[in-house]
């Protein structure tokens, strides 16, 4: 973006914002937020740059699990229910899974436990021989799309743990492609093809992130939802579903029956 550009999208004047950079002019903290809002500059960067200048951080950083946050917790539990009978989570900004649906426990299984232990990374868990890489059937593709994403989050800041991680991916074993040639390589658009004893399924995969957010939190939390790409993946977690429910209603039932007094041993002999 030219300096021309900037001036222009955060309406000031080309002479004002070259002060501002060469230090000639102390920019105001109105004007900070309109120059980092039009360079997309992430919540955690802002309170940076506002510090930087002078100025005390505007944007909190609660943990996902505090009181304040309580209402997000809520939303994002709501959505994630929503999703039932189909997989969905949410995760941070690290890929770390704060929270999932039940359906989430049908996608993962067979993965080895040391992957499903907290905290729980979801690109480790996807891509990793011990995870669910064996079982992915277009696993050069959706590998490609979670580096792409990866390298999005980098290319905002150079966050060490990413850059770790994206090391970490690129000496897994290289899986053949084994995609259909011209076929849509972006995976939020490319079905997600897992393999199990019930056949393969299939997914679409959509991310959802929060609008505006004031919290560095909330900023960094994406819901990532698998929706069936085919009415065979549509049954199939629907059966499921009706399955569990059925179970439940049963343990329900039996816990409701009136229970058998005990009897002292002298009358059971």
């Amino acid at each position: 973006m030219s300096q021309l550009d900037l001036a222009i999208d955060a309406n000031v004047s080309l002479k004002q914002l070259s002060c501002v950079e060469t230090g000639r002019s102390q920019p105001s903290l109105q004007m900070l937020l309109d120059l980092a809002t039009c360079l997309n500059v992430p919540l955690r960067d802002k309170n940076a740059l506002l510090s930087a200048a002078g100025f005390e951080p505007l944007f909190a950083e609660r943990g996902f699990c505090t009181p304040e946050l309580g209402a997000v917790r809520r939303a994002v539990e709501s959505v994630l229910a929503a999703h039932d009978p189909n997989p969905a989570l949410v995760i941070d900004r690290y890929w770390t899974m704060l929270s999932a649906n039940r359906a989430v426990a049908h996608l993962v299984a067979g993965a080895e436990p040391m992957l499903l232990r907290p905290p729980v990374n979801v690109i480790r868990l996807f891509l990793h021989p011990a995870g669910l890489a064996p079982r992915i059937l277009n696993l050069a593709q959706w590998r490609t799309g979670m580096i792409a994403r990866l390298h999005r989050h980098t290319d905002l800041r150079d966050d060490p743990m990413v850059l770790n991680l994206l090391d970490e991916i690129r000496d897994y074993p290289s899986p053949h492609d084994n995609t259909v040639p011209n076929e849509v390589t972006d995976m939020i658009a490319s079905p997600f093809r897992l393999a199990t004893c019930e056949g393969v399924l299939s997914f679409f995969c959509t991310t959802t992130l929060f609008d505006a957010p004031v919290d560095i939190t909330v900023a960094d939390l994406s819901i990532e939802a698998f929706l069936p790409a085919d009415p065979e993946t549509a049954t199939y977690m629907r059966d499921i579903a009706r399955g569990e429910k059925a179970g439940e209603d049963k343990a329900k039932s039996d816990t409701s029956r009136p229970s058998v007094p005990a009897q002292p041993a002298e009358a059971m002999v």
